[in-house]
C-alpha cells in the first residue's frame, strides 16, 4: 500500500467518522429541542394585530415547552424587513417567524426583496384568516353594495376609496372589487388603515375596505355604514352585515391570513415539533375566543395544506398585481 493511498484512506475515513458525529449529534440536538429561550419574530411594530396573536401564540408556546419565548418586533417595508431578518436566523428552530399576506405574499409580487419565500422559508401552518369589511361614512347616500357599485358603473372615477397601503389587503381587495364588477375607482393610499379611516368618517374619501376589528369599534359607534365583508360566510364581530356575495358579488372572498414559518434547513424532527404545539395552541379556547375578538378564525392547517394555499393564493393574486401594475410605496 502506497503512501498516497493511506493518505487518501486516512483522509476518507476522517471524513466520514466526522460526518457520522455530526450527525449523530445534531440528532440528539433535535431530541432535546427546545433547551434555551426561542425568539418569535413579528414582522410589524409592537400593538398590531399581528404583534398581539404573536404575543397570545408565545405565551401558549412557552407553556407547552417550557422555555421562553421572546417576541421581536422587526417592523418597517410594509412587512419585508422582518421576513429578510427571519429568513438568515440559524436553521436550528431557535428563531420562528408569523408572517402575513403582505410580507410573504404580496411584497415579493410587487417588488424587489431580499428574501425568496420557496428558497427561504419552510411553511409549517396557517394559524389564522379573516375577513375585511367595506364601510362607508354614516352619512354616505349609498346604502349597500350595489348602491356603491351603480354609482360607480355611472360615473367611472368619480368615486375614491383608501388603503392602508399600496399592495395593502384594503388595496388588494378593492382591485378586485373593481375587476368583477368592471368599474373605475380613484385610489387614495395612506400609511396606515387607521388614518384611513379617520377621514372616511370626516367625509374625505368614499369608502375603504377595512381589518374588520378596527371597522367594528366605528360600526357600533355609529360612525360608519357597513356594507359587505369579504368572507364566504357572515362573522358575528359585524353581526347582520351579508358576504360580497350575498351583496351581489358572487364569489368574491379576500382574506387577510397569518401563518407561521422556519428558515430552510430546520430539521424534520424540529419542524414535526413546532406543528405539533400549533395545532394544540391554536384548538385552545381562549386562543379561540380572543382570535376571534379580534375578527380572526384561529387554526392549525398541515405543512402540505399551508404550501397548497400559498400557491393558491400566489396564483390568485399575481395576475391582478400585474395587470393593474401594483408597486410598492
Amino acid at each position: 500500500m502506497n503512501m498516497t493511498y493511506r493518505f487518501e484512506l486516512r483522509k476518507f475515513l476522517y471524513f466520514f467518522f466526522a460526518s457520522f458525529l455530526a450527525l449523530s449529534s445534531f440528532g440528539v440536538f433535535a431530541q432535546n429541542f427546545p433547551s434555551k429561550p426561542i425568539r418569535l419574530i413579528v414582522t410589524y411594530p409592537a400593538g398590531g394585530s399581528s404583534d398581539l396573536m404573536g404575543r397570545l401564540m408565545a405565551k401558549k408556546l412557552s407553556d407547552i415547552w417550557g422555555q421562553p419565548i421572546i417576541v421581536e418586533n422587526k417592523g418597517g417595508a410594509a412587512g419585508s424587513i422582518g421576513m429578510d431578518y427571519a429568513a438568515r436566523q440559524p436553521a436550528d428552530g431557535y428563531a420562528f417567524v408569523l408572517g402575513n399576506f403582505g410580507p410573504a405574499l404580496v411584497n415579493p409580487l410587487m417588488s424587489k426583496v431580499t428574501y425568496n419565500m420557496d428558497k427561504d422559508f419552510i411553511p409549517i401552518a396557517l394559524t389564522a384568516s379573516g375577513p375585511n369589511v367595506l364601510v362607508v361614512p354614516a352619512n354616505s347616500p349609498y346604502k349597500s353594495l350595489r348602491d356603491l357599485l351603480a354609482a360607480a358603473k355611472a360615473k367611472p372615477n368619480s368615486l375614491n376609496f383608501g388603503t392602508s397601503g399600496s399592495g395593502s389587503m384594503s388595496h388588494i381587495a378593492t382591485e378586485m372589487i373593481m375587476r368583477e364588477a368592471n368599474v373605475k375607482m380613484v385610489h387614495v393610499p395612506y400609511k396606515g388603515g387607521g388614518l384611513a379611516l379617520v377621514d372616511l368618517m370626516a367625509g374625505q374619501i368614499d369608502f375603504i375596505v377595512s381589518d374588520a376589528l378596527p371597522a367594528a369599534e366605528h360600526i357600533k359607534s355609529g360612525k360608519l355604514r357597513p356594507l359587505a365583508i369579504t368572507s364566504s360566510a357572515r362573522t358575528p364581530l359585524v353581526p347582520g352585515v351579508p358576504t360580497f356575495s350575498e351583496a351581489g358579488l358572487p364569489g368574491f372572498v379576500a382574506l387577510s391570513w397569518w401563518g407561521v414559518f422556519l428558515p430552510t434547513g430546520t430539521p424534520k424532527d424540529i419542524q414535526d415539533k413546532y406543528y405539533a404545539a400549533l395545532v394544540k395552541i391554536m384548538s385552545d379556547p381562549e386562543i379561540k375566543e380572543r382570535f376571534e375578538g379580534m375578527g380572526v378564525q384561529a387554526q392549525a392547517t398541515t405543512p402540505d395544506e399551508f404550501k397548497a394555499y400559498l400557491a393558491s393564493e400566489t396564483t390568485r393574486y399575481a395576475k391582478l398585481i400585474s395587470d393593474n401594475k401594483i408597486k410598492a410605496d
